[in-house]
């Protein structure tokens, strides 16, 4: 079985994010980051070479194959900022409808800049997110990352 390549780095995500050549992108990733940090409680990783994650969380497939990835994390790609929706969009398609303009796959969002969306909806999604994640895959959640989520969202 083959090892995942993308996987933890000790290298330091503000130089990665100082180097982001779109300055809208640039300051965008930076909003990212501090919103992350606040919803998550924890410090950000960097990725391979691109993708700045938030907590981690162990996965094992049916076939056998496993290992570790972000909870939720974000990359400056050089089309749109990706932002990891781990746990997918099904839950989502009332707050999706409010949100503004973006594309989403299986478990990524993609935005051209934060501009275009609702930041508050963007951060109740991620907020919610994290927290499946962390009952999903058995995760302490902190008491300051559930005091930060919606009152709305059940404990």
């Amino acid at each position: 079985m083959s090892e995942p390549k993308t996987k933890k780095t000790n290298a330091s995500v503000r130089e990665f994010l100082d180097k982001v050549e779109h300055p809208v992108k640039r300051i965008d990733s930076f909003h990212l980051l501090e919103l992350m940090e606040n919803i998550t409680g924890v410090k950000p990783i960097l990725w391979g070479d691109s993708i700045v994650g938030f907590d981690t969380y162990h996965y094992v497939y049916a076939s056998g194959r496993e290992g570790d990835w972000p909870i939720t994390g974000f990359s400056p790609r050089k089309q749109k900022l990706t932002i990891y929706i781990m746990n997918g969009f099904a839950n989502y398609e009332l707050l999706l409808q409010n949100m503004g303009k973006f594309k989403v796959s299986k478990s990524c969002l993609y935005i051209n800049k934060l501009a275009d969306v609702k930041i508050d909806v963007l951060t109740e999604i991620i907020k919610d997110s994290v927290h499946q994640m962390r009952l999903k895959y058995h995760k302490e959640i902190h008491t300051t990352v559930r005091d930060r989520i919606s009152p709305c969202l059940s404990f």
